[in-house]
């Protein structure tokens, strides 16, 4: 794949990664800034496969921390609580399935999003 082919790749998942945010985040905690979203969704990705690839492999402690770290990446961005933030990844979840799910049914993208884990 060429390099401006992994660029639109990548600009695309997070679009679909700051629309899920955006969403959970408009629910939730009352924000209404899609470019905050698609910067948490960006913040989020990095986080994700840092954190990840750290502790990543070590068996069911490693995949807690590391949603915990994107928790905490929400959580600091939309200054909500523990609560909140998870109520946001969960409808951004879910946001992301419906958005990628009309996407792949009519042939544009691949069933995955950077952005919103395990997209």
């Amino acid at each position: 794949m060429a390099l401006t082919d992994n660029l639109v790749v990548l600009l695309v998942s997070l679009f679909i990664g700051g629309i899920g945010i955006y969403v959970g985040a408009a629910l939730l905690a009352k924000s209404r800034d899609y470019g905050h979203a698609v910067v948490t969704a960006g913040i989020g990705a990095i986080v994700w496969a840092v954190v990840g690839g750290l502790v990543g492999g070590i068996p069911l402690i490693g995949p807690v921390l590391t949603f915990l770290a994107y928790l905490l990446v929400i959580k600091w961005r939309y200054r909500t609580g523990w609560l909140t933030a998870g109520g946001i990844a969960l409808i951004a979840w879910i946001a992301a399935l419906v958005v990628l799910s009309i996407l792949a049914s009519a042939g544009y993208a691949d069933f995955s999003a950077i952005g919103i884990p395990n997209v």
